[in-house]
Order: C-alpha cells, then sequence, then structure tokens
C-alpha cells in the first residue's frame, strides 16, 4: 500500500478528494445562493432574515476555506471555478428569490443535499482512517441537522 505524507491510503485518499471537491462545489453554490438571499430579501421578514442569512453565508464561507485546505492536505487541487462548481454541484440555483418562505425552503433544501455529500465522506473518511475530514463531516452534520430542524420550526 501506498501512502500520502500524513500516512493514508493514496487510493483511498484520492476518492477523498474527489468527494472533498464536490462538496466544495455544492459550498460554493450554497454560499452563492446566500449572498443573493441576504441581497434580495423582501417583506416583514427582511431585517429577520437579512441578518440571518449573512450569519450562514459567513459560516458558509468559513467552511468552503475548511473544504479547500483539506482538499490540499490530502494532495489535492480544490475546485475553483465557477464552471467547475456548476458542473459538480447538486445544491438548486436559486435566482431572484424575495420571498421569506421561499427563502428557507432553498436553504433546508440546500442544506440537505450537502448533509448526502457529508455523510457519504463521512463513511469513506472512517474507512480511511482520515480523522481529520471524519471530525470535519461530524461537526458539520451536527451543526446542519440542527439548522434545519430550526428553519422547519420557522416554516411550520
Amino acid at each position: 500500500m501506498s501512502t500520502t505524507i500524513i500516512g493514508l491510503d493514496k487510493n483511498k485518499t484520492e476518492d477523498l478528494v474527489v468527494g472533498l471537491n464536490s462538496l466544495l462545489a455544492n459550498f460554493q453554490v450554497y454560499y452563492q445562493n446566500l449572498r443573493g438571499l441576504h441581497w434580495n430579501i423582501k417583506g416583514k421578514k427582511f431585517f429577520e432574515l437579512h441578518a440571518k442569512f449573512e450569519e450562514f453565508y459567513t459560516d458558509s464561507q468559513e467552511k468552503i476555506d475548511l473544504i479547500a485546505e483539506r482538499i490540499l492536505t490530502l494532495g489535492g487541487t480544490p475546485l475553483h471555478t465557477f464552471t467547475d462548481y456548476i458542473e459538480h454541484s447538486k445544491v438548486p440555483v436559486g435566482k431572484n428569490i424575495r420571498n421569506d418562505v421561499e427563502s428557507m425552503k432553498l436553504v433546508v433544501n440546500s442544506l440537505s443535499e450537502l448533509l448526502k455529500i457529508e455523510r457519504v465522506l463521512l463513511d469513506e473518511s472512517d474507512e480511511a482512517n482520515d480523522e481529520g475530514t471524519n471530525a470535519m463531516m461530524s461537526d458539520f452534520i451536527s451543526e446542519q441537522e440542527k439548522t434545519i430542524w430550526m428553519l422547519n420550526a420557522w416554516l411550520n
């Protein structure tokens, strides 16, 4: 078995890099959606949601950096073009969304897509004995599950 400089199986690490790049692309689309929601929200919930979307996109920006740095740590190259992001993303693109309920549904749907990718990465990183990626995915998952619960409470 050939190993990386940090002692992980090279073949398994290459697979993790592919998955992490998929997660990165999806987070970038999610981030851009949040910026659009922050800028375009209208209505009686404007002040509440304008601030909430800023909180979400600031958090996403930090996660994007963590994902890209993990890819680099594993010896890969992070995707970094909008073309790559769109090509690899399953997160729905939100365009001209101004309504409070529609905007929150987009966030919930986006987080659900991110969770699917993160759960696969959690399993793969466990099999690869990659504690760094595993811990990151575990943290992301528990935080996003709670956020979905809270947003669904807001929606109902």
